[in-house]
C-alpha cells in the first residue's frame, strides 16, 4: 500500500476543501442561512462528488471527500447519496433525483432527497423519503421511509461486505474531518484569546491538550488511509475488519479531540454561539452510523 495521495486526489483534496471553506458554515447563525445552504447545494450538484463510484472512483476517492466535506461542516447531503450510488450501481438500477440510504429504518442525510434504498439481507428495496425528523446533528437531517418498498435487486454477498467497508470508511472519514474542523477551531482561538496577557495557547496546559488532540489526528489519517485503500484492494472479509477497526479508533479520537476543544475555549464553549459542539454533535452522529462494536474486530490473535 501507498499511503501517498496521486496527483488527482490531491487536487480532489483541494477541490473539497475549498468549497467546503467557501460556502460551508463559519458560525452557528450560518446554518440558518438558507440562501447559503442552496448555493452550496448547487456547488455540490455541479461536482457530480454523490456519484463517485458511478464514475469509477475508489473508497479512497470517496472518503477524500467525506473527510473534508466533514471538516468544514458541510450541511447538504453527500454521505448518503453516495453511500446510495454505490448500492444502486452494483444493482445496475438508473436513477433520477437525488436517492439516499435508509438506516435503522430512517433515510439518513436525507435533505433533498426524493427516494431511498434499503437493504434486507441481500434484498435492495427501495421506498420514498418522507418529512424530516429532529435529531442531535445540525448538519445533517434524517427522514421517514415511505412505502410500501419495491425491490430492486438481489447483491451478492461479496458485494454487499464490500460497500458495508465503503460505508463504514465513508463515516470513518466524516469522523476525522469533523475532528480536524473542531482541532482548527481550538487553536485559532486559543491564539487570539488571552488571559494575564499573554494567548491561552503559550500555557502548557492549553499547549499540551492541543498537542495531544493533533497526536490522535495523526493516528486516525493513518488507520482511515489504509481502511479506504483496503475498500478496492483486498477481499471483502479483509476490507470490512479494516474498516470496523478505523472506525472504533477515529470515533473515540474524534470525541475526545471535540470535547477538547471545547474545554479549550472555556466557558464560551458550553453556548449555543460557539461553533465547537457543532463538531461534536456531527463526531457523535457519524459514531453511530453503522456502529462498530470491539467484539466485532478480529485482531488477529487466535
Amino acid at each position: 500500500m501507498d499511503a501517498r495521495l496521486s496527483d488527482e486526489q490531491a487536487e480532489l483534496r483541494a477541490a473539497a476543501a475549498r468549497l467546503a471553506d467557501d460556502l460551508g458554515p463559519g458560525s452557528v447563525l450560518d446554518l440558518e442561512d438558507a440562501d447559503r445552504v442552496a448555493r452550496l447545494e448547487k456547488a455540490v450538484a455541479t461536482t457530480e462528488w454523490r456519484a463517485l463510484r458511478t464514475d469509477g472512483a475508489s473508497g479512497v476517492e470517496v472518503a477524500i471527500v467525506a473527510e473534508e466535506f466533514g471538516r468544514g461542516l458541510v450541511d447538504v447531503p453527500f454521505l448518503g447519496p453516495a453511500l446510495a450510488d454505490d448500492l444502486l450501481r452494483q444493482a445496475g438500477v438508473e436513477r433520477a433525483g437525488l436517492w439516499t440510504v435508509a438506516v435503522a429504518a430512517s433515510a439518513i442525510d436525507a435533505r433533498g432527497a426524493q427516494r431511498v434504498v434499503s437493504l434486507h439481507g441481500t434484498r435492495l428495496l427501495a421506498g420514498r423519503v418522507g418529512a424530516l425528523t429532529p435529531g442531535a446533528d445540525l448538519t445533517r437531517r434524517d427522514a421517514e421511509v415511505v412505502g410500501p418498498l419495491e425491490q430492486l435487486a438481489d447483491l451478492p454477498a461479496d458485494a454487499l461486505a464490500r460497500w458495508q467497508a465503503l460505508a463504514l470508511v465513508a463515516t470513518t472519514a466524516d469522523l476525522v474531518g469533523a475532528a480536524r474542523g473542531a482541532q482548527a477551531l481550538a487553536v485559532e482561538y486559543a491564539k487570539v484569546r488571552e488571559q494575564y496577557g499573554k494567548a491561552i495557547g503559550a500555557y502548557q496546559a492549553v499547549a499540551h491538550l492541543l498537542a495531544e488532540s493533533l497526536a490522535l489526528i495523526e493516528g486516525s489519517v493513518s488507520v482511515l488511509r489504509h481502511a479506504a485503500w483496503a475498500v478496492d484492494a483486498l477481499d471483502p472479509a479483509e476490507a470490512v475488519n479494516a474498516a470496523r477497526v478505523a472506525k472504533v479508533y477515529c470515533a473515540r479520537a474524534a470525541r475526545t479531540v471535540a470535547e477538547t476543544a471545547i474545554q479549550v475555549h472555556g466557558g464560551i464553549g458550553n453556548t449555543w454561539e460557539c461553533l465547537a459542539h457543532v463538531h461534536l454533535r456531527r463526531a457523535l452522529a457519524s459514531t453511530h452510523l453503522f456502529p462498530v462494536g470491539l467484539e466485532e474486530i478480529d485482531l488477529g490473535l487466535l
